[in-house]
């Protein structure tokens, strides 16, 4: 399919489909109806006298438990139009539904229902509206519910402290998870592992360990056995941290508290063994997993893949493809993103192509990050139509662009000098619903300076804050890159001191650039004056820079003062 696009592309570089959508979607629309459930609630409908509303309750929740959220609201309504009056569980039911569809508002006009037909709502009612609020990131909200269910007289029970200490640490608040669990252990509500678990890994992946392995001890103290969920969260913080001793502690005491490591466990080792290159430690893990009947799973699997593609062993990393293949082990999208990757990198694109095409014919989705990789490691080696093509395939495949995917095309239509498409791009980002970045308009303005219209890229940088952007170091550093390949060496050293004013500090790449071209001019003064606020501030003279200077040094035209200041830059 796609080597016919290839074939088809033509010369016409662009004629990208406007593709943006909102991502709002239908949030009633049910992606898969279950219709044995509603058969069997057709049926339950015509019986005479219909059922209690118990029976109804037990359809909707087994429709809930199998995430058909959509059917649970409109089965609901059909029920209200036979007259079936609900009681608290079938509402607390559709406000779960409700929260899982992202429609928060509708679950608390079920609350309202609620009291309206003068039912109590229970501590399932507002553990789930908080749970809702928690997912939404409405954290502030699920703070003042949870207040106001206190203050009304509820006693919130472990599961809503738990939902809420979850929201929390999810924002990134762990200080008010624990104060919450403080709280908690002050009410006389016990907390349970799931409690303590919650902010254990909160504080592992914020890196802060002490504080998880204090808590830890705590939880033990205090009489709550650990469990498989605890210790894998502690070893993943450990392995991020690569503190392999206390790893080993850790899987020791495991065992002897009579918790089994599980696939988890030992894929958390793998994949943080093959990170920092010690694939022969990866290996052992997986034998040692085998040993203790414990399968590698899919994620196992694309560890080691992944670690091997890091080194570059590519045929290694394919091996182990082929092993998880022959056990059985269904590979999935990732498994081919990683291979597809690699090959990119390495400029074999046909293999790359021919993997892209093995997940199409085995009916494997590809994601955006898939088809991002293809388009950049197209765009990499030259094949720009190609890469267009793949586009084309993943608009008609209804797969979304995201932005990473427009700055890919962007950056190889500038680089390939197609500037008026390059253009034509931008004006159907900037009139989508995305957001154009400030590395869109770097890459745009990289492209206009490299093409010869550094006043079109001067307008477009000066036009960056009615945009709602700032420029970032990199978008001076092109900008007077541009302006020194132009020869205005005196604007491009005003915007140079602007920067600071504008509260950007210029880094090593752009002090190397400005001396670089004073250099080249023969400012000689001012260049010494670069390098040497350069030198103060932590940064030393690159390759091409001091390549300039031993050029300069071996003129013997060159004043010999001139010379005697120079050389102190290549010490």
């Amino acid at each position: 399919m796609l080597r016919r696009a290839f074939s088809s592309c033509g010369t016409h570089l662009l004629s990208l489909p406007l593709c943006f959508s909102s991502s709002s979607h239908n949030t009633f629309h049910s992606k898969s109806q279950n219709f044995d459930a509603v058969a069997s609630f057709n049926r339950m409908l015509r019986m005479n006298p219909l059922p209690s509303i118990f029976y109804f309750n037990k359809l909707l929740t087994s429709i809930a438990k199998m995430k058909h959220h959509s059917t649970v609201v409109s089965l609901s309504h059909r029920m209200d139009s036979f007259g079936i009056l609900p009681d608290v569980y079938s509402l607390n039911i559709l406000i779960n539904s409700f929260c899982h569809l992202n429609r928060v508002d509708f679950a608390f006009s079920v609350l309202a229902r609620i009291l309206k037909l003068g039912f109590q709502p229970d501590n399932v009612t507002f553990t789930t509206l908080i749970r809702g609020l928690c997912f939404k990131g409405e954290i502030g909200d699920a703070l003042h519910l949870f207040d106001k269910m206190i203050g009304e007289v509820f006693r919130p029970n472990v599961v809503t402290y738990s939902t809420l200490m979850n929201g929390l640490c999810k924002v990134g608040n762990t200080s008010a998870a624990i104060r919450l669990l403080r709280s908690m252990e002050q009410g006389n509500c016990q907390a349970n592992v799931v409690a303590y678990n919650t902010i254990i890994d909160s504080l592992c992946k914020d890196t802060q360990l002490t504080e998880a392995l204090n808590l830890f001890s705590e939880m033990i103290s205090v009489g709550i056995t650990p469990d498989v969920v605890t210790y894998n969260s502690l070893i993943h913080g450990l392995c991020n941290l690569c503190d392999w001793k206390h790893v080993k502690t850790l899987l020791n005491e495991m065992v002897d508290r009579k918790v089994m490591p599980d696939v988890v466990t030992f894929t958390t080792m793998v994949d943080a063994f093959c990170k920092v290159g010690k694939i022969t430690e990866a290996h052992d893990v997986v034998n040692t997993m085998i040993q203790r009947g414990i399968e590698p799973n899919v994620f196992t699997y694309n560890a080691l893949m992944d670690g091997y593609c890091l080194q570059c062993k590519t045929d290694e990393a394919v091996k182990v493809f082929d092993v998880m293949v022959n056990k059985g082990c269904v590979p999935n999208v990732w498994s081919y993103n990683i291979l597809i990757n690699v090959f990119c990198k390495m400029q074999r694109i046909d293999k790359a192509m021919y993997l892209f095409e093995e997940m199409c014919r085995i009916e494997l989705i590809p994601n955006v990050v898939t088809y991002n990789t293809l388009i950049q490691g197209l765009c990499h080696v030259g094949r720009l139509q190609d890469a267009i093509a793949v586009f084309h395939e993943m608009v008609s495949c209804s797969q979304i662009p995201d932005i990473v995917t427009y700055r890919i095309i962007l950056d190889s239509l500038c680089k390939n000098r197609h500037l008026d498409e390059a253009m034509n791009l931008l004006k159907i980002i900037e009139s989508s619903n995305m957001d154009p970045d400030i590395q869109v308009y770097n890459i745009v303005i990289d492209g206009m300076c490299g093409g010869g219209e550094v006043e079109a890229a001067r307008d477009l940088f000066s036009n960056l804050s009615s945009k709602g952007l700032h420029p970032n170091v990199w978008t001076y550093t092109i900008m007077i890159n541009g302006l020194c390949r132009q020869g205005l060496l005196a604007e491009a050293n005003k915007l140079f001191r602007e920067m600071n004013q504008n509260g950007c500090s210029p880094n090593d790449c752009t002090y190397n650039l400005i001396a670089r071209a004073f250099l080249q001019n023969n400012e000689t003064l001012g260049a010494t004056q670069l390098l040497e606020e350069m030198r103060a501030r932590g940064f030393s003279a690159d390759v091409s820079t001091t390549t300039l200077i031993v050029e300069m040094l071996s003129n013997d035209r060159l004043d010999q003062s001139v010379k005697q200041n120079l050389s102190t830059f290549l010490k």
